[in-house]
């Protein structure tokens, strides 16, 4: 891209735009084009502006962000950061938003802690940059399998007369574009599927909301991990926003452990530490993805995971949000394949059952 990146801010609070137009004025390669204070005003800077990137509050009079942005993917396509309150409801708003094609969002920043706004600040000036490198078309989402739901989804061809230990584990590592991309992997997993643990770079407080709305639109049982949790077929679990999970062996059983220690890669939960921890507990009997996301979380777990023998899938470029994080596996040898989002959920399938091999790539 030549010249700054353009930024329109759009918030109904006056503080909070003028607290994001401090932050991002303040980012060399960043201008802050203009400022909306709602929907209807946004509508008429966006056509007279023409910025690169939109930040998009969720809540607003007159008309909510989550109509804006309907109308907005389907007519202009943009790259948009949504700004979202730490609360339920703004969770679940704010995952209907990337959903509909937004590219990531931030959390409302706090105004009153100095050094809590220095790190909003940096998290929020490398996301605006990371979204004004994304190619957005008017539907992001690829097309949902069809059907969703098949008689298997109700009553599966070899489902076992009660749960029995897995010996097979996937795991999912994912960031940036992650939820989406989690999403149509899981809709294409069957209901008896092994027992699988994601890691996605998520606040806490939207953890929760992710893994109840992934519950709901898939045929798996997913819930956020809980330490202690069985990891059994058929059965998905999502890292806390604010904790490490790590799958350990306990007998014969799978099991979660969270773990409250430092941020690795600068993330909790880190792909790194749950790949490294699968690796562990479970080695050549599980298979592992590493999905769409911004830096190098994942990149060595993913590694060290085919080094011992894990079949390892890095998604392609052509289908990453932001090929940030599966592209540096993909540089360090760490992707045995490197699939289309559509065809990983199959990939993993093969691998579990032991149809692929690790050693090729």
């Amino acid at each position: 891209m030549s010249g700054p990146i353009r930024v329109l801010i759009v918030d109904d609070s006056a503080l909070i735009r003028k607290l994001l137009t401090e932050i991002l004025s303040s980012a060399p390669g960043i201008e802050v084009a203009g400022t909306a204070s709602d929907p209807y005003m946004a509508r008429d800077k966006i056509k007279a502006l023409n910025p690169d990137v939109l930040t998009l509050d969720v809540e607003m009079p007159r008309m909510d962000g989550i109509t804006f942005l309907r109308n907005l993917m389907r007519l202009r396509p943009m790259p948009v950061v949504m700004v979202s309150s730490l609360t339920e409801q703004g969770a679940d708003v704010t995952l209907q938003a990337l959903e509909l094609g937004a590219v990531d969002f931030v959390t409302k920043p706090k105004l009153d802690v100095s050094h809590t706004l220095k790190d909003y600040a940096e998290e929020l000036i490398e996301k605006v940059r990371v979204a004004a490198g994304v190619k957005v078309r008017a539907l992001t989402r690829l097309p949902d399998p069809a059907p969703l739901k098949t008689t298997d989804a109700v009553l599966p061809k070899a489902a076992p007369k009660h749960f029995r230990t897995t010996d097979r584990i996937l795991a999912i590592g994912a960031s940036t574009g992650g939820t989406e991309a989690i999403k149509e992997v899981l809709l294409r997993l069957p209901p008896d599927a092994p027992g699988t643990v994601i890691a996605q770079h998520i606040p806490a407080g939207f953890s929760a909301a992710f893994a109840e709305r992934m519950n709901r639109q898939t045929g798996l049982t997913v819930k956020e991990a809980a330490d202690g949790d069985l990891v059994i077929p058929g059965h998905v679990f999502i890292a806390p926003g604010d904790r490490h999970l790590l799958l350990v062996r306990d007998g014969a059983r799978y099991v979660c452990r969270l773990n409250d220690g430092e941020p690795v890669n600068r993330h909790k939960p880190s792909v790194d530490v749950l790949f490294r921890s699968v690796l562990q507990a479970a080695g050549s009997n599980a298979a592992a993805a590493l999905l769409t996301g911004m830096g190098a979380d994942g990149a060595q777990g993913l590694l060290e995971l085919r080094e011992a023998g894990v079949h390892t899938i890095a998604q392609d470029e052509a289908t990453s949000v932001v090929w940030g994080m599966p592209g540096e596996a993909v540089k360090r040898g760490g992707a045995c394949e490197v699939l289309p989002l559509e065809a990983i959920a199959q990939g993993l399938l093969r691998a579990a059952r032991g149809q692929s091999m690790a050693g090729t790539g």
